[in-house]
């Protein structure tokens, strides 16, 4: 059944739009007595990205939280993975990010963490959600039981030095010159203190938020101007956060883009030859590129496949007890360090192997030649068109067409009204007719 405010990374959506004050006072509420376990002070850390937005739904948290008698713990702008870390070292019974990760500052998102620091299952969301709307006047706390708010002021630090334990105590990025783009973004401060820390030559940039430039023309998603400084600066590497540094992308000395999956199988088959993959295999989504699939297996690994989403990956992960998982976006997962997506973790792994192998980028990040890939959206008002008859035999007629030579995959989108179409094969004008028969069927049965 569709929930109302949960979608499939925490509630996220336009500020003062569906992201209310209001909205996140009441999550707080819900999310605070479904998390209350005995009979000790309970407590929640929150912390959050850079936009103007943050400061609203940050207090709007607190209230809701102190009214129902959780103590908050304020962490200010951190990465979703510091979060992720502090729930668990500080030994709370609930973690927020306020986020909304890659979208342009206009949007903002609630993202909670259970006292293990993994994202709450789909059940436990839909029972905060169900609480929501519900009058919670009678389980509010008494007077004497109200919460109490403090900030703490060292989360930097702790996040910059538990990033670097994922690493030997031998390694060093001496000798690299790399442009950390943070996207204005959450980690601003602690990426670039952090490569620096380890011995590399930082060029920092998208270090400058104001609140309503995270991931606009820089981050991730716009990796344009992370090329261009590399290439201007003559640097090794360049690495692309977004606005909340759960994902990363590559950019190599040629300005030329490393995605999530050229990254796993980076980590991967380095971790392999090291002895540390806890399974001969990895995780990823259906998203990820048939030639990511065929390299692992000429490497003797495998490839699971899981519906789009980290947190997916996650699951599988933990379920089947693979340490390496991940998505094309850049969300890399590796469970021996973290227990969600870690940008800044994830591109000090690469960086290991750069300076390890003494090779440039474009080599040793560029492992297999991805098949053609065309995905497209549609954008549709309401109704279920993926019902629709003439869509069903579409996408029928399209992967028999496909046959064992390619994939396809339609799906409806976990966070905006639009259905995405994607195919891979090896042949270019096939992936463009098929993706465009479907596409059509889409837009007509959605009109």
């Amino acid at each position: 059944m569709a929930r109302r405010y949960f979608g499939t990374d925490g509630i996220r959506g336009r500020a003062n739009g569906k992201i209310t004050a209001e909205l996140a006072m009441k999550v707080g509420q819900a999310a605070g007595l479904m998390f209350q376990r005995g009979d000790h002070r309970h407590r929640v850390v929150i912390g959050k990205d850079t936009r103007l937005s943050g400061y609203m739904i940050e207090y709007a948290l607190v209230a809701g939280f102190t009214s129902v008698g959780m103590d908050v713990l304020l962490l200010g702008p951190a990465p979703t993975p510091a979060v992720a870390m502090l729930t668990r070292s500080m030994r709370c019974d609930l973690g927020v990010m306020i986020s909304a990760s890659h979208n342009l500052y206009e949007d903002n998102g609630i993202k909670l963490f259970g006292p293990d620091g993994f994202k709450l299952s789909d059940d436990i969301e839909a029972r905060i959600e169900s609480l929501i709307d519900v009058d919670l006047a009678g389980r509010l706390a008494k007077s004497p039981q109200l919460g109490r708010a403090k900030r703490i002021d060292d989360v930097h630090a702790r996040y910059i030095e538990y990033a670097k334990r994922t690493l030997p105590r031998d390694v060093t990025f001496e000798g690299l010159r790399v442009v950390v783009d943070c996207a204005h973004g959450a980690a601003y401060k602690v990426a670039p203190e952090a490569l620096w820390e380890l011995g590399a030559e930082v060029i920092p940039m998208g270090v400058e938020p104001d609140g309503v430039n995270i991931n606009l023309d820089v981050g991730s998603t716009s990796p344009t101007a992370l090329a261009q400084k590399v290439r201007q600066m003559r640097a090794d590497v360049g690495v692309a956060l977004d606005g909340d540094a759960d994902r990363m992308i590559i950019v190599d000395e040629k300005g030329h883009v490393v995605d999530g999956d050229q990254i796993l199988a980076v980590v991967a088959e380095s971790w392999q030859a090291d002895g540390r993959l806890a399974k001969p295999g990895i995780v990823a989504t259906v998203m990820s590129n048939l030639g990511l699939e065929r390299r692992l297996a000429a490497q003797g690994l495998t490839m699971e496949r899981t519906a789009v989403g980290d947190r997916y990956v996650l699951e599988r992960m933990v379920e089947k007890g693979y340490n390496v998982g991940g998505e094309p976006s850049g969300h890399i997962i590796l469970t021996d360090h973290s227990t969600t997506g870690d940008g800044l973790v994830a591109a000090m792994q690469v960086l290991a192997v750069v300076n390890k192998q003494g090779k440039p980028v474009s080599e040793v990040c560029r492992r297999f030649e991805p098949l053609p890939q065309v995905m497209r959206n549609v954008r549709f008002k309401g109704g279920r068109p993926l019902e629709d008859q003439s869509v069903v035999t579409a996408i029928a007629a399209a992967t028999a067409r496909l046959g064992d030579h390619g994939r396809l995959v339609v799906r409806p989108s976990g966070t905006e009204p639009v259905i995405r179409v994607m195919a891979e094969a090896d042949d270019r004008d096939l992936v463009d007719s098929l993706v465009a028969d479907v596409c059509d069927a889409v837009a007509k049965a959605a009109a």
